[in-house]
């Protein structure tokens, strides 16, 4: 038996690991990433990493996309340094949403509403052995299946690490408002999208509506947009749990002030941005990135109308909730709220 000080030890230690290994605030120099990727072994591969051949600037036929990308990240650490105060250790449910290609060394933090169903199927493609081909031909619910793509947070701390540290990371973002008016249309003005009518419509409806009808109550899928709005900005809302992923705010999901993205790739340029990571993967032969069907998308227009019947205080409100955001990402105020 353990005698109980070597117990004692022995947890303390293993707890203290556990954390410092966790502990990866990657706001390090471009050098900084490259000499740690340098010591780290790659696995199973001659070839160079995506992380080298993006700070090395290999990709002289996409000087354009490197240079806006390079943008991006620099306008990100600016503004994580302006607007951050605190530091924190990452957790693993931090890490939930960070998915792995060991293939190709790449990390993915999804963000629903931002093409995360095509990325899903494309890293299948990347990821699956030879069993999928054709993004397209992955039906949308499998890409959401539960342990179809891996997780960072299902490694142990040391692999964790080493991944953060050597593995080209990428995220997808969009301009906020429009991010949220295609959740809402998605999940509230589907039919068949019972499961969010049931859970949240009905207490959207419950609270928010006066004298409804019982069976607006019963079905909850009738909620209107002015009704999701005042759930979003309620107190009570994230008191009693935490944003649904599909409106939750981009800096809570992935974490870019504690993470440092390599590329940071938008919606507004997605078919340009998708392709340089896929290159820097030299997987752009294996996999084309799926073209986004324009019929359905949620558009800026479209996204302005629907705020027509917002009132000025809501409008402010709903604005401060994603504000951080608009700040990371580069994102104007819209020219449709009424903020003063």
């Amino acid at each position: 038996m353990m005698k109980p000080k070597v117990g004692r030890m022995f947890l303390a230690t293993c707890v203290g690991s556990f954390f410092i290994l966790i502990l990866y605030f990657q706001n390090n120099s471009r050098s900084g990433t490259m000499q740690l990727s340098a010591r780290t072994r790659l696995p199973s591969k001659t070839r160079r990493s995506p992380l080298q051949t993006l700070y090395d600037g290999d990709q002289t036929d996409q000087a354009a996309v490197q240079a806006t990308l390079q943008g991006r990240r620099e306008l990100l650490e600016a503004a994580c340094r302006s607007h951050t105060r605190k530091r924190r250790v990452l957790t693993p449910e931090d890490l939930r949403h960070l998915v792995v290609d060991d293939e190709h060394s790449l990390l993915y933090c999804y963000v629903p509403k931002v093409a995360c169903t095509n990325w899903k199927r494309v890293m299948m493609v990347l990821t699956g052995d030879g069993r999928y081909h054709d993004p397209m031909a992955i039906p949308a619910n499998e890409a959401h299946v539960a342990g179809r793509l891996r997780s960072l947070a299902d490694y142990p701390p040391p692999e964790i690490n080493r991944r953060l540290r050597s593995y080209l990371k990428f995220i997808f973002v969009r301009e906020p408002f429009e991010r949220l008016v295609s959740a809402y249309r998605n999940k509230f003005t589907r039919s068949y999208n019972t499961a969010f009518h049931k859970r949240y419509g009905t207490r959207i409806i419950r609270r928010h509506r006066a004298d409804p009808q019982p069976e607006a109550l019963e079905r909850g899928n009738d909620v209107a947009f002015e009704e999701f709005v005042y759930y979003l900005v309620d107190p009570r809302t994230q008191r009693e749990e935490p944003f649904n992923e599909h409106w939750e705010r981009v800096h809570s999901l992935c974490h870019p002030c504690l993470i440092h993205y390599d590329v940071v790739g938008k919606y507004e340029t997605l078919a340009q941005d998708a392709h340089y990571v896929l290159k820097l993967a030299s997987a752009d032969r294996e996999v084309q990135f799926p073209a986004i069907s324009k019929s359905t998308r949620t558009t800026g227009d479209m996204t302005a109308k629907f705020f027509n019947n917002i009132s000025p205080f809501y409008q402010r409100k709903l604005y401060n909730l994603y504000r951080m955001d608009f700040l990371l990402f580069n994102y104007s105020v819209p020219a449709y709220l009424k903020l003063r």
